[in-house]
């Protein structure tokens, strides 16, 4: 798969700034069909960095209601990723 079809998007939140800050570690939305080794590879080729860990976890879907109707969010899988010691990536910086 190409780096871009696995990293759909990061994700910004104020869990993910502080897990930036304190453990170097970076939150993604990836690709529901990536494995570990895929997230590391498009990780390391898009952003030419140095992967360390890479966990995994699947987002379920949450009840939403918007006026009379009922539905439900998307399913998505979640990627945090620990880089090597030094590393960081720009997209991040200053935001």
């Amino acid at each position: 798969m190409d780096p871009h079809q696995v990293i759909i998007r990061p994700v910004i939140s104020e869990k993910s700034y502080t897990l930036i800050e304190t453990e170097g570690q970076y939150t993604f939305q990836v690709d529901k069909r990536a494995n570990k080794n895929q997230i590391k590879n498009a990780i390391e080729q898009a952003f030419d960095v140095t992967v360390h860990k890479v966990n995994t976890s699947n987002v379920k879907s949450k009840p939403k209601r918007q006026g009379l109707t009922r539905g439900r969010t998307a399913t998505w899988k979640k990627a945090v990723v620990r880089l090597a010691e030094g590393d960081s990536i720009e997209l991040f910086e200053g935001v």
